[in-house]
């Protein structure tokens, strides 16, 4: 397998808040203020000296309330407390590519590197549209338990795709959807910087439902289009949107309670997982069996607590099931083969790419002889491999 390997990138440099600093500054405001009260006493102001310590200390515990408050924020409320833009890069950093797929048919203008673990349902779901649009581009495996690959990324998911822009500089794409949506909206407009269009998905923290500080990337679902007339019908945009939403929220949730289901299952699902993303040959021997071993135990009692978290009854298989059966009859709804038409859409590759992550575990297989899936999943497999370029040796 043929290895290559890009250039340097330097340190990235860290921002504080200006809130974090301006509630230090009333703090120091406030100890040098009751120090200077209190060299001014007489000696025997003791209990004077005692009483402005008991201010300090309340000042001091009032104004790190009141941050605490700013930050977290009330769980009733959903302001929207900052927006992060992306992240460019002045050059490549220096990673070990693992593969390219190249496509002589390919005239996008891109220059595309993936950062993908092989089955992570997210990285699956990106691959499957780079696939089926005919792109090349550069795959680099990241070691799943020590993620050394992405160590120049403050973000530290996958997938994670850097994107030439016109300035030389590469644009840091970060969450599925997203990157989907800025690469679909380049190639219905190349007239479009991949750069400037990454500007329209930029990253919001609010606070959510549990009272905690989140956030999401804004229009992920959304094209960006100049021309109107290259806009579908309203009902189509909405259809489709939905559906990827659907993929993300829900879909992708019933993966790991269902691949990882029992501890012999959870090491079948990350020997499959070995054995599809070549870990032996990327990896060395003693890398590659930590994430088997230390990763299937490790996600075996993860999905105990994403079953719960999600809702989800003892009996796993039903609701994957379920939503099987949801798809299909979505589509057969239309009397269409894919939900797309003629052809599948992004919420066909969407909803593929998830179900592609478990295709050779146990879960998979019982899909197939328990629900109409199959027909549909090997048509967009279909689509998707006619479209893809070929892996350069």
């Amino acid at each position: 397998m043929a290895t290559y390997r890009l250039g340097t990138i330097g340190r990235t440099a860290v921002r504080f808040s200006s809130g974090i600093g301006l509630i230090r500054t009333q703090q120091h405001n406030v100890v040098r203020l009751m120090a200077n009260s209190a060299a001014r006493q007489p000696s025997g102001g003791g209990t004077l000296r005692l009483a402005l310590k008991g201010v300090a200390i309340g000042g001091l515990l009032g104004t790190g309330w009141s941050g605490y408050n700013y930050f977290r924020g009330d769980p009733s409320d959903h302001l929207i407390h900052e927006k992060t833009e992306p992240t460019y890069l002045d050059r490549l950093p220096d990673v070990r590519i693992t593969r390219k797929v190249v496509n002589p048919k390919d005239d996008s203008g891109l220059e595309l590197v993936l950062f993908q673990f092989q089955t992570c349902p997210f990285c699956c779901k990106v691959r499957s549209f780079l696939d089926y649009s005919g792109l090349s581009y550069s795959v680099v495996e990241v070691d799943a338990v020590l993620r050394q690959d992405i160590k120049w990324s403050a973000i530290k998911k996958v997938p994670i795709m850097l994107a030439k822009t016109r300035s030389g500089k590469y644009v840091q794409l970060q969450d599925s959807s997203m990157i989907v949506s800025v690469l679909s909206s380049y190639l219905k407009d190349k007239s479009q910087d991949v750069g400037d269009l990454a500007k329209f998905y930029p990253s919001i923290s609010f606070i959510n439902d549990s009272g905690r500080k989140t956030s999401d990337i804004m229009n992920k679902y959304f094209l960006m289009l100049q021309d109107s007339k290259q806009h579908k019908a309203n009902d189509e945009q909405d259809e489709e949107r939905k559906w990827r939403s659907w993929a993300d929220d829900h879909l992708v949730h019933l993966i790991s309670p269902n691949v990882y289901r029992t501890k012999d299952e959870a090491f079948e699902t990350f020997e499959w997982f070995s054995d599809v993303g070549e870990w032996n040959v990327h990896f060395p021997k003693w890398e590659r069996d930590l994430m088997v071993y230390v990763g299937a135990i490790a996600m075996w009692a993860i999905s105990k607590r994403l079953k719960k978290r999600h809702q989800l009854s003892d009996d796993v298989r039903s609701h994957m099931y379920d939503a099987c059966d949801k798809w299909i009859a979505a589509i057969e709804k239309k009397k269409t083969p894919f939900l797309g038409g003629k052809k599948p859409n992004l919420a066909d590759l969407a909803v593929f790419g998830v179900l592609n992550s478990m295709e050779g575990c146990q879960a998979f297989k019982d899909c197939l002889e328990n629900t109409k899936i199959g027909g549909w999943f090997y048509a967009v497999r279909k689509e998707v491999m006619i479209n893809r370029g070929h892996l350069e040796a």
